[in-house]
């Protein structure tokens, strides 16, 4: 079995220099293999300065044409969360994890099937994660789904067990709060009949992150 060799993202990403500096760096990373069938690397979308970072696994099919996260129907549904939880868009950074798309594809012109990164992928990408959320320093960070959960948060963190669950843990601008809770696609995912209870759960722990903000 071959081994694929993964560098890191490390030596792509800019001593300093602001988010926009990042996202112009990020086009030109190569510390995985990720980078090579994908159209295009996707950094994030919100504000520099937001109190609040939304982070996910990966971009998608449509984020990885469009070069923008959260732009297919799971970025829809979370943005709709994000209202309903009474959370201010504008104080709203989005991101995520892994910066390029990871899929399978049966042939040229075949759909191309989302597939889901490895832990080598998201160690390799986390300089550009701990850079981006260093310049933004927002108060409260969310992950969302099982990806950002293991780039972010303790290792023995369950989405089942833990969601909704704030956590204040060290970083490198000293201690954040940090919470765990489903990827929208998760909601999307489930039988049409349980996915308003799912919809509802993922909102539930958008509101305490936002009372977090407040608090």
């Amino acid at each position: 079995m071959t081994t694929i060799e993964r560098p890191g993202a490390r030596q792509w990403v800019p001593a300093d220099g602001d988010v926009e500096a990042l996202r112009t760096a990020v086009g030109q990373c190569r510390g995985c293999e990720l980078w090579e069938p994908a159209t295009q690397a996707v950094f994030s979308a919100g504000s520099p300065t937001a109190r609040l970072a939304l982070v996910g696994e990966q971009p998608g099919d449509q984020e990885d044409r469009r070069g923008i996260p959260f732009v297919g129907p799971a970025g829809r549904l979370l943005q709709r969360a994000v209202d309903e939880a009474g959370i201010d868009r504008a104080q709203v950074y989005v991101t995520n994890a892994v910066k390029h798309f990871r899929f399978e594809q049966a042939g040229e012109g075949a759909r191309r099937i989302h597939k889901s990164p490895e832990l080598a992928h998201i160690t390799a990408c986390k300089p550009w994660l701990a850079a981006e959320l260093a310049r933004v320093d927002p108060d409260v960070v969310v992950c969302l789904g099982a990806t950002a959960a293991k780039a972010l948060l303790p290792k023995d963190f369950r989405v089942t067990r833990q969601r909704g669950q704030l956590m204040r843990l060290a970083t490198s601008r000293g201690e954040k709060t940090f919470l765990g809770t489903i990827h929208p696609s998760a909601v999307l995912r489930v039988p049409e009949e349980q996915r308003q209870e799912a919809y509802d759960a993922l909102v539930a722990d958008l509101r305490v992150a936002a009372g977090a903000l407040a608090g």
